[in-house]
């Protein structure tokens, strides 16, 4: 369920919520500083529906330029991303 952007939300609250999100998706587990992509479990088409499930889950827009692979190699990059978007649209 999506967070208002003034709900505080911790690094361990979004890595979990990730973290279960792929275990759903997979039904592997996974450790945050995994790479997801060098696993071969994960495709590129899957890196899409991560943008989406971001966007919802913690009410925040990816725009084109944090669209890099990079945001979402592992479960800590889109915890970074997600606390640096969160960030921004409180400022």
């Amino acid at each position: 369920m999506p967070e208002s952007t003034s709900e505080q939300l911790t690094t361990a609250m979004i890595e979990q919520r990730l973290l279960d999100f792929l275990v759903e998706r997979t039904k592997l587990e996974w450790e945050v500083g995994q790479d997801l992509f060098d696993s071969g479990v994960l495709s590129s088409l899957f890196a899409m529906e991560l943008v989406v499930y971001v966007e919802k889950a913690f009410d925040v827009a990816v725009e084109r330029e944090d669209l890099a692979l990079a945001n979402f190699r592992t479960v800590r990059a889109m915890t970074d991303l997600v606390l640096r978007l969160r960030n921004a649209a409180d400022a």
